[in-house]
């Protein structure tokens, strides 16, 4: 119990000092995760919003796989990335891999499913219910895309920040594809991963304290815009 008490106390001074270490792997993680789900929302959102709208042959296996990807192992992407980002692989020439643009490509793969999902489902409930209104306005496809869009706004936002959860709290694949380098590919769980391994437990705490913090904040921004969004539907 010592130990572990001892560990707490060293962690808490390390976030107390502002630690360089610690604050450059925070700054990192944060950097790399807020592009990541920014990047997929711009790719997520249009496509949830066709799926909720457009009715084509094949439409119902799409929205199941896009279903299954929500669940996609991390370690499975970071291997197809790999593959794809290596020397001997087709994008080998673009030399991003071990690179925060290889961790960011690797948390949009994740995050896109999610936002998708939740969007195409939030958008596709909004639709049932205004779609004949829309019509009758005689909207066009992105006039309607747009009008739900912004209807939908504080239960798309939490769906972002869902994706952000998921982001920021993934070692697998950027692991893989950012290979733990110091100060230039460390985030927070990878350091905790390796930290822990070398018995560098007050960094390890502290970055996990910090991390937990990050993920009670994005889950307490979630709930205000839920509460938001049915405040303003009361």
């Amino acid at each position: 119990m010592s130990d572990i008490g001892d560990a707490f106390s060293a962690a808490f001074t390390l976030m107390l000092r502002m630690d360089r270490e610690l604050l450059g792997i925070v700054a990192l993680s944060l950097r790399v995760s807020v592009l990541a789900v920014a990047l997929a929302a711009l790719v997520a959102l249009p496509l949830g919003a066709v799926l909720a709208l457009a009715r084509f042959p094949g439409r119902g296996g799409l929205i199941a796989v896009l279903n299954a990807f929500m669940g996609l192992p991390p370690v499975v992407v970071g291997l197809v990335l790999y593959v794809l980002l290596s020397r001997s692989g087709p994008w080998g020439f673009l030399g991003l891999l071990f690179s925060p643009t290889a961790m960011i490509l690797a948390q949009m793969v994740l995050v896109i499913p999610i936002v998708a999902a939740i969007s195409r489902q939030v958008l596709e409930d909004l639709w049932s219910e205004h779609a004949e209104l829309l019509r009758s306005l005689c909207a066009t496809v992105t006039q309607s895309v747009a009008t739900l869009l912004w209807d939908a706004r504080y239960s798309l936002i939490t769906g972002i920040l869902a994706g952000f959860g998921r982001a920021i709290s993934e070692v697998g694949a950027i692991l893989i594809v950012g290979g733990n380098i110091a100060y230039v590919t460390r985030t927070m769980t990878t350091a905790i991963a390796l930290e822990t391994s070398k018995g560098n437990l007050a960094l390890a705490m502290g970055l996990g304290i910090i991390l937990l913090g990050i993920s009670l904040l994005a889950s307490l921004a979630a709930q205000g815009v839920r509460y938001l969004g049915l405040r303003r539907y009361a």
